[in-house]
């Protein structure tokens, strides 16, 4: 049998509630307050979309004494929501940002539950060109993890043989859709993400998906991935660098 695509879609479409859906791909749960803040209506207005959302399978609910929290109901709706982001009209913020939560975002940001923006972008690419990761056939997402891959994740505490593959395997690619570029998803770009934020290379801001490197986090992905963040900031989206050509020039 065929799937009502047009159930989801129809969900989706309406501007309130892709803002709601996209404040939400952080992974994490939001009161209604928050993300009726977020949709930019009244919390009234927002309360009957997300009831929508929720009676459509889009969105589960949680509640915590006299609050009700919201959450994605399943990775994929996350994923549909990257999707649908790529093929979307870009928005004139994210391709030439021009307020600092805007070029926060584009720089890095959580896609879900791991690494999105330029940042995220660089360290799948820098992954790719050392060999850690090596795409299983040419037409598949899914990445495999060479023995020196291993070696690499082992010397920043990430055990890859505790993973528990999803349905993409370990590591998947994950289409950036600011950048237009891969990055990296599944169990092992959640737990890089965790690692490098429990590692105080990463900080999470709390009220947005904008993530920030530390100075301490610039010095160890130069050294460990010769990523220049710097310049990764910097760089022109008119000129849209490899992110592989903005290396740290202090190293070999």
């Amino acid at each position: 049998m065929e799937a009502n695509l047009a159930l989801p879609a129809a969900l989706i479409g309406d501007p309130v509630r892709a803002a709601i859906l996209s404040m939400l791909c952080d992974g994490r749960a939001h009161p209604a307050g928050a993300l009726a803040c977020a949709a930019s209506v009244s919390p009234q207005c927002a309360s009957n979309h997300l009831a929508k959302l929720t009676e459509g399978g889009l969105l589960a609910v949680e509640t915590e004494g006299r609050h009700r929290y919201y959450r994605l109901a399943t990775p994929q709706v996350a994923a549909a929501i990257e999707a649908l982001a790529c093929i979307a009209p870009a928005i004139r913020s994210l391709e030439n940002p021009r307020t600092s939560r805007a070029r926060s975002l584009r720089f890095a940001r959580s896609c879900y539950d791991h690494l999105a923006g330029r940042l995220g972008v660089a360290v799948l690419a820098e992954a790719e060109a050392r060999v850690y990761l090596v795409a299983s056939n040419q037409a598949s997402k899914r990445y495999v993890i060479t023995a020196v891959g291993k070696h690499w994740l082992e010397t920043i505490g990430v055990d890859i043989d505790i993973l528990k593959p999803g349905t993409a395997g370990v590591a998947r690619r994950c289409l950036d859709w600011t950048e237009r570029r891969y990055h990296l998803a599944g169990p092992l770009g959640a737990v890089l993400l965790f690692r490098f934020t429990e590692l105080g290379w990463l900080r999470r801001d709390p009220a947005t998906r904008a993530v920030t490197v530390t100075p301490l986090g610039a010095a160890e992905f130069a050294r460990l991935l010769n990523i220049n963040v710097v310049g990764l900031q910097q760089a022109d989206h008119e000129n849209h660098p490899d992110p592989i050509g903005t290396r740290s020039q202090s190293t070999a």
